[in-house]
């Protein structure tokens, strides 16, 4: 994709703040040898997801509450300087950054920190993208560029993860990474389809509280984006809810349902306090005698995603989950 100057795009990663002395100008005119790529590049105007066209005059400051753009901000070592920390995975290098000011749950967001941060630049969504919590961000944040990385409901997985993406790219001049992780998920979306075999079926499942959920293949909270990627043909098709801990569905009514394939959310693993016992999905399912002659069950044919899967929901673990249904399809 090009890259002129005025930029638009179809459709939560994080370092430590950059050091002043690095960022702001000195009494005296610069050199030009002193002047960045960054400064070279700004201002430049996007079209969000949300389908609002906003200026970005400069990217030094970054706020940022979309989880499914920590990792990547981090990846790309972008300035970021307030987000909520509290939803970073314990992968994130930046989880635990003194140097990133934290905004907390976004069931109770401490806006106060996004003031104090005063971001020139915020990157909006998914658990803030209801309209109270980001009108309070943008509130925090008044002069602020304000971009939304929420789409539409009805917008395809795959097509979000292109049009998203792109536009992160587009917004801090990462074109070339943003076109090598869209390369890398393609692939990963290819392989995965290329190794399932439509004959055989597959049950998304949620494991929460210790308890085995059913997670619906149209609007489930982990499984269902994989059944409309890859084309699995579901078990159950039993109606179902967005519910972050699943739908309560009897252990008989899905041993019933004979899948080939379990593909499992580990809630568990993710929102857990520390020194809490928790029972890891795969032990939890193995373990149900009510499961025990569902042939996924039997044949060992479960793929559990990742632990952060629940806190990150992003690209990187589209791929990893894409990847662990291209071994369970090609292995079980």
């Amino acid at each position: 994709m090009s890259m002129p100057r005025k930029l638009s795009a179809a459709g939560f990663g994080l370092v430590a703040v950059l050091a002043l002395g690095g960022c702001a100008a000195t009494a005296d005119a610069p050199d030009a040898a002193e002047t960045t790529a960054a400064d070279d590049y700004y201002p430049v105007t996007v079209t969000d997801m949300a389908g609002n066209e906003v200026t970005i005059e400069s990217a030094d400051s970054v706020a940022i509450t979309d989880n499914r753009f920590f990792q990547l901000a981090a990846d790309w070592d972008l300035p970021v300087t307030v987000a909520p920390l509290d939803l970073f995975s314990p992968e994130n290098p930046l989880k635990d950054s003194s140097e990133i000011l934290n905004i907390g749950l976004h069931t109770e967001p401490d806006f106060e920190q996004i003031v104090a941060a005063d971001p020139d630049l915020v990157i909006n969504g998914y658990r803030f993208s209801s309209e109270e919590r980001a009108q309070g961000v943008k509130d925090a944040a008044p002069d602020a560029a304000f971009v939304e990385m929420t789409g539409p409901e009805d917008q395809p997985a795959d097509e979000y993860v292109v049009d998203s993406i792109t536009l992160m790219g587009e917004i801090f001049n990462r074109t070339a990474e943003a076109e090598e992780l869209i390369s890398r998920f393609h692939t990963a979306l290819d392989d995965a389809k290329a190794a399932y075999d439509s004959e055989k079926t597959v049950m998304g499942l949620v494991t929460s509280g210790g308890e085995i959920n059913y997670s619906n293949p149209k609007d489930g909270r982990g499984a269902s984006i994989f059944f409309d990627l890859v084309g699995m043909t579901p078990a159950l098709d039993a109606e179902g809810s967005a519910d972050h801990t699943g739908d309560t569905v009897s252990l008989e009514a899905l041993a019933q349902a004979d899948a080939d394939y379990l593909l499992v959310l580990d809630r568990d693993a993710a929102v857990s306090e520390e020194g809490q016992t928790v029972v890891p999905a795969r032990e939890l399912i193995t373990g149900s005698a009510a499961l025990a002659n569902v042939p996924a069950v039997r044949n060992e044919a479960i793929s559990v995603m990742p632990a952060d899967y629940y806190l990150t929901e992003d690209v990187f673990a589209y791929i990893a989950v894409l990847d662990g249904l291209t071994e369970l399809f090609e292995t079980a």
